[in-house]
């Protein structure tokens, strides 16, 4: 693999998805068995977070100690992008100090300005627009559960968001068939959707069975982010209805199974009973964030 930053999915050759997906599952298996992987001696990871995280942070903070390596946690207090500084001088700064820096932020163009500015590799933890390191897990996961992923359904219940994007774009690469379920208004970005129906389905519903109808994966997220607090109670009378639950599932395909980013927030888009229940695969999900990123980081910060 030779990128030089994880912006997004899209910057990803087939070749390289797979390379990442190779890895996680070698590093997994180590992990499982005991065997050291110090792949990563003595490097170390920048974090930079303008929104709180438990997976991100201990995904990456614990991974980064798996593989030999360290990491710095730099919260909202001690690094004000494009306020103490700019953004530009804290890219040039940190890249004297690590090895390579992660960022978890707001607008989309922070983390693309890092990229632009450091001169070690910057990882995507989030943006308001793409969340690329879930949708590494998410696949990851499908096709540790599935074996394939060419031919699959992915349904995802819910908004348009940044998640729903970053799996959108995945499914585009690999050829994974698409449907969104979500109320008129809360649809995907048209130039994601335009780009991965060049080489898969991609298809935008306003009733979540008609998006979930033989599915293989039933995908949902909270229907308000973190920074949307003050449209949470809009947001919930737009999408009554839009849940996940027992009676969905039987629309789905027989052996579906139901993922979900966390944190969750039961009864509202999702059934705690089908959360926990048999055709989950949400706790393995969450654990895969940890062997995607631990793939993705040991690709980049060793070439």
């Amino acid at each position: 693999m030779k990128l030089e930053n994880f912006v997004s999915v899209n910057q990803l050759e087939e070749d390289d998805f797979w390379e990442i997906m190779e890895t996680a599952g070698s590093l997994k298996r180590d992990l499982r068995s005991g065997k050291e992987h110090r792949v990563l001696p003595n490097k170390t990871l920048g974090m930079v977070f303008l929104k709180p995280s438990l997976r991100t942070r201990v995904s990456f903070e614990v991974g980064m100690t798996q593989m030999g390596g360290h990491a710095v946690y730099l919260g909202p207090d001690d690094i004000k992008l494009g306020e103490r500084e700019t953004t530009e001088d804290i890219g040039l700064v940190l890249s004297r100090y690590v090895d390579g820096i992660m960022a978890r932020v707001f607008e989309h163009e922070v983390i693309e300005a890092l990229a632009k500015y450091s001169s070690v590799p910057v990882v995507n933890g989030l943006t308001d627009f793409l969340h690329p390191c879930q949708a590494l897990a998410d696949f990851f996961t499908i096709y540790e559960s599935k074996r394939r992923l060419s031919g699959l359904k992915l349904a995802f219940v819910g908004d348009g968001n940044n998640v729903a994007h970053s799996l959108i774009n995945a499914s585009g690469l690999v050829g994974v068939d698409f449907a969104i379920a979500c109320p008129e208004g809360y649809e995907p970005d048209d130039a994601v959707v335009s780009r991965a129906r060049k080489s898969t389905e991609v298809e935008i519903c306003h009733k979540p069975e008609e998006a979930v109808k033989g599915a293989d994966v039933i995908y949902t997220d909270v229907w308000a982010s973190m920074g949307e607090e003050d449209v949470a109670g809009q947001k919930k009378g737009r999408f009554d209805g839009f849940r996940v639950d027992s009676e969905l599932l039987e629309v789905a395909g027989p052996d579906a199974i139901v993922m979900h980013c966390l944190p969750a927030h039961y009864d509202e888009e999702i059934a705690r009973e089908v959360a926990h229940g048999p055709s989950s695969v949400i706790f393995e999900q969450a654990e895969n964030r940890m062997h995607a990123q631990k793939a993705l980081l040991a690709l980049l910060m060793n070439q």
